[in-house]
């Protein structure tokens, strides 16, 4: 079978423009949220609306009566509209499609990497495991199926062939230890279209997806990339980040240029929730149509973070969410959303 990028497809950058953005609405029963989940919906409705005001959304729901409920959340907003895919937990970006597009002949298509709940952590990820198939089959979009275990918060692309990544994700043998980092980085080459990949070590504190790359590093540019930095040497974050920017600064992207290093600070508190470190991250930002969603801690940095991004994404507005709540799941604006490009213009 012809891979992907054989065909003409990639995967494009986040600031690409879009046609929808796509969320996945979490349930009372899931794991994600225990002995909170009362306080998640209007967090959840509060990012929804915000990502409305930028591009349409696109929302995951389980059955009508499901439908009925987050309508009554969300509240009336002609931007919003509702598929009944069930799903098991919220974080779309790991359990939903990652898109491509073909820039010959403008198509867009879907990439169904395996899903094994982060390194088989959590039980119950049946419905999970089909969302990219069966939304693949609701856009009538071709689905290409790909057996290697992947999330979309491991991966982050610039759109011109250079995908950054962490060894304590890919590389974990809780996700394909029959396969090598030479034969990972040639799967991403060949079903993403990326052909330079870039290699970070490891995640942040609390973090259970293993290392996602969406907490640490983002790209901006072809060639600039921002990178979260703890200051506090005493923080078990301090060490690990000052890693990741050593090994940055030996990086280039496709082309051949060094990475233009911009960094953007860690909150100043430590978050927990019930004596676990909550991985509160503000590179977990979603770049949308015109805006940048950047998730908010009421933290004495959030002010700062927002200045640095609105610096990296002149004409775009930068919007404060407040992920609080949210953060409990371990996760917050980028892990719960899926981006789906716009055709390109063939």
């Amino acid at each position: 079978m012809e891979r992907p990028a054989e065909l003409g497809f990639r995967m494009p950058a986040e600031w690409e423009p879009h046609e929808a953005v796509w969320f996945s609405w979490p349930h009372p029963g899931g794991i994600s949220f225990p002995g909170a989940y009362e306080r998640i919906p209007g967090a959840m409705a509060a990012l929804v609306r915000a990502a409305a005001e930028f591009e349409p959304v696109r929302i995951n729901v389980m059955d009508a009566d499901e439908e009925a409920e987050v309508r009554r959340h969300v509240g009336r907003c002609d931007a919003v509209e509702y598929f009944h895919v069930p799903t098991n937990e919220p974080w779309c970006r790991d359990h939903g499609p990652v898109f491509l597009v073909n820039d010959r002949t403008g198509e867009v298509a879907v990439v169904d990497f395996d899903f094994n709940a982060w390194g088989g952590k959590y039980e119950g990820t049946d419905h999970d495991r089909k969302v990219p198939s069966r939304l693949a089959e609701r856009l009538g979009m071709r689905c290409f199926t790909n057996p290697m275990v992947l999330e979309g918060g491991s991966i982050e692309v610039n759109g011109t062939g250079s995908l950054l990544t962490t060894r304590s994700c890919l590389l974990n043998p809780n996700r394909n230890p029959h396969l090598s980092q030479a034969q990972i980085g040639e799967n991403l080459r060949g079903w993403l279209g990326a052909g330079n990949i870039l290699w970070l070590d490891d995640g942040i504190e609390g973090d259970d997806t293993d290392g996602h790359i969406d907490d640490l590093t983002r790209f901006v540019a072809q060639s600039r990339v921002v990178t979260v930095v703890e200051d506090d040497p005493q923080d078990p974050n301090h060490a690990i980040l000052r890693e990741n920017v050593a090994a940055l600064q030996t990086l280039h992207d496709e082309d051949g240029q060094p990475l233009e290093i911009v960094s953007l600070p860690m909150p100043a508190r430590r978050l927990e929730y019930e004596g676990q470190r909550l991985p509160a991250s503000y590179a977990n930002f979603l770049v949308v149509n015109g805006g940048v969603l950047m998730p908010a801690f009421d933290d004495p940095r959030d002010a700062e973070a927002a200045a640095v991004l609105a610096t990296l994404f002149p004409g775009r507005k930068v919007v404060p969410v407040d992920c609080r709540d949210l953060i409990i799941g371990l996760g917050s604006v980028h892990c719960l959303s899926q981006q789906q490009p716009a055709p390109p213009q063939s």
